[in-house]
């Protein structure tokens, strides 16, 4: 259902709003070149920053711009259960495929918190939904053992694991069945994860350079393994620069650098520093991206 290489898409903005020609540019560029699917309000869209009408114009250009050719997996979590039950239903009526759910942030539920979060949501929605697990970002680690118990739910049908740990992602891939999609959230671990048993990505990196994500999970899919080893090498130098700063500081910079995209984010994120902005032009430069 959502397998293969998503993108986990920026927000563009434009004087402080958002910038929506440039965000269907972005989706059909997207398109062109291979990816999978698009996943609109996650992190790398600064979601966090955005008010819920935002939310809904964001997902419902995805929506719109897509037109049924790839998915949308829309970003609709919170720390606060009836805001992503909101957020989630609002999803769904705007016509996205599916809702990518984060776990609650800064208020650190326990795993049967965390169980009891992903059920209630679950069940006031008839989307499917991905469940997203990033530590680095919200001080909690959903543990294999919640996951197998909420991929017994209908429609919870897979995870974003970015916990930065195989392990973590063999346990789930071995305790939830070959049915349950377990996708990376980490650039630098995609190849190693559909090594293991993956399904895909949803990538930062893609922003830039779909169709080598693309690419890469097709000769992974394909059993290309030389292929794969030699797109995820290629690559390595593009995903570490891409977390030089805080997420999406460098893509976004690096879209605009490329002329994508305005080069502007909504605070309290800010333009790289210097010596960060010369070391990630550099590394553009040796990719033939500007």
């Amino acid at each position: 259902m959502f397998e293969g290489s998503f993108v986990a898409i920026v927000t563009p903005f434009k004087n402080g709003k958002i910038d929506a020609p440039a965000l269907r540019g972005l989706v059909e560029f997207h398109i062109e070149n291979g990816t999978n699917g698009i996943v609109p309000c996650g992190t790398t869209g600064e979601s966090a920053t955005l008010n819920h009408a935002e939310h809904e114009e964001v997902i419902r250009i995805a929506v719109e711009t897509c037109k049924g050719r790839i998915p949308v997996l829309a970003g609709t979590g919170s720390n606060a259960t009836h805001e992503a039950i909101e957020l989630t239903q609002r999803a769904q009526k705007i016509g996205a495929d599916g809702a990518l759910l984060i776990t609650p942030y800064y208020n650190k539920p326990t795993q049967e918190g965390l169980f009891l979060h992903f059920s209630a949501v679950a069940k006031e929605t008839d989307l499917p939904i991905m469940l997203y697990n990033v530590p680095g970002r919200t001080s909690i680690n959903m543990v294999p053992s919640t996951v197998a118990r909420l991929s017994a739910i209908k429609n919870i049908v897979g995870i974003k694991e970015a916990s930065g740990s195989l392990v973590q992602v063999s346990e789930i891939i071995q305790s939830c069945g070959p049915d349950f999609e377990v996708i990376s959230g980490e650039d630098a671990l995609t190849w190693p994860i559909l090594a293991i048993g993956g399904k895909g990505a949803i990538s930062v990196t893609a922003n830039l350079v779909p169709d080598k994500c693309a690419r890469l999970y097709q000769a992974a899919l394909s059993g290309d393994v030389e292929t794969a080893k030699t797109l995820h090498y290629e690559l390595l130098k593009l995903n570490d620069i891409m977390f030089i700063e805080t997420n999406p500081i460098p893509v976004k910079t690096a879209l605009g650098l490329m002329g994508r995209i305005e080069n502007e984010f909504r605070a309290p994120l800010c333009a790289p520093s210097e010596e960060h902005l010369a070391q990630l032009k550099a590394v553009l430069k040796a990719y033939a991206l500007i």
